[in-house]
């Protein structure tokens, strides 16, 4: 079995990066889930450990899923971590777009290859900017995201007022 990378901001963590880490595992047998963050920036939704604590309740029942906060490049990680391979999750073809150049410039530098994964039709329109917003609104997005990143949304906002 192979070690792979899934890296990624993950703010916050949704269905769609579930289903990615769940064909990963049964591919390659173990996932590093990255939540890769550039400390220059603000930290977006949730802090970068809070992204990490609810990738771990959420994948506390995969033995083979490991979930880590990094910063730098995905190749330095990827190094850093011992994977094989990165995995990318695609959605449409505007992410493959996207990742191809990110693919090609990571292997040309590095010589680590990137393996796409098509993600479940069921989550090919979910992206963690709608959750987001539809969230700061009061919307149910229950079945669009992890049941702990449900709650710590749900938190979030009652916390703010909205």
């Amino acid at each position: 079995m192979s070690k792979v990378l899934i890296p990624g901001s993950f703010d916050p963590l949704h269905n769609g990066h579930v289903d990615v880490v769940d064909q990963a595992l049964d591919l390659f047998g173990e996932v590093v889930f990255g939540v890769l963050v550039n400390f220059a920036k603000p930290s977006g939704m949730f802090t970068p450990d809070e992204r990490v604590a609810l990738a771990v309740d959420t994948f506390a029942d995969r033995p083979g899923v490991t979930v880590g906060v990094f910063d730098g490049l995905v190749v330095d990680v990827a190094a850093t971590v011992g994977a094989d391979f990165i995995v990318k999750g695609l959605r449409s073809a505007a992410d493959f777009d996207i990742e191809q150049q990110m693919a090609n410039m990571n292997r040309t530098a590095s010589g680590i290859r990137t393996v796409f994964l098509p993600c479940n039709p069921e989550f090919s329109f979910v992206s963690s900017r709608f959750i987001r917003e539809i969230a700061s609104h009061g919307g149910d997005i229950a079945r669009l995201v992890p049941a702990p990143v449900s709650a710590a949304l749900t938190d979030r906002f009652a916390s703010r007022g909205q």
